[in-house]
């Protein structure tokens, strides 16, 4: 289904290669049926539609731009995903204070910061410290020629995987070893 974008420069939207790459990869590790998914950066929304469209129980969209949070808006409308979505039109580190005091936990957190803005650390940090379930899974779509830290936090790269000028930066909780 095509989906509306904001117009102008404001937001980067996920390249449909990458897109289909993240989503089959998540497909195949069995990621998505009944998930809670926090989508950060949201933009038109497209990768929480999609994770929607493949079985996930709810989204949770943020996103500040006006222009994008209309198309947003709209594409969940279009899409039928209205009742599976919500979203909160904040900066995106307000949005993750709000959701850690209201203890909210999520299976897969997908972000798409703009890449020079240097959020990527910052945001792992706090959602994968905060708000990743023990299992769950946090996707930073980032510059390939920049990789992140192996460690962010409370979590570890397990995966990168590169398309082009973008990097896919998979990360998971540490896992906590009995003495």
């Amino acid at each position: 289904m095509r989906l509306t974008a904001p117009r102008g420069t404001t937001t980067r939207p996920t390249s449909d290669r990458v897109k289909e790459a993240l989503f089959s990869l998540l497909d195949s590790a069995g990621r998505l049926d009944g998930m809670r998914v926090l989508d950060l950066f949201a933009g038109s929304g497209s990768l929480g539609i999609e994770a929607l469209s493949r079985g996930a129980e709810q989204v949770t969209f943020i996103e500040k731009d006006r222009h994008a949070l209309e198309s947003l808006r709209l594409n969940l409308g279009h899409t039928g995903f209205s009742d599976r979505a919500e979203v909160l039109p904040f900066d995106c580190l307000q949005a993750l204070e709000r959701l850690v005091r209201q203890k909210v936990c999520f299976d897969l957190i997908l972000l798409d910061p703009p890449y020079q803005a240097g959020l990527h650390q910052k945001v792992i940090e706090l959602a994968g410290s905060a708000l990743l379930a023990a299992d769950g899974l946090v996707v930073a779509e980032a510059a390939a020629r920049t990789p992140l830290p192996e460690r962010i936090g409370p979590c570890n790269r397990s995966d990168r995987r590169i398309y082009g000028d973008t990097a896919l930066e998979l990360y998971t909780m540490e896992q906590r070893h009995a003495p």
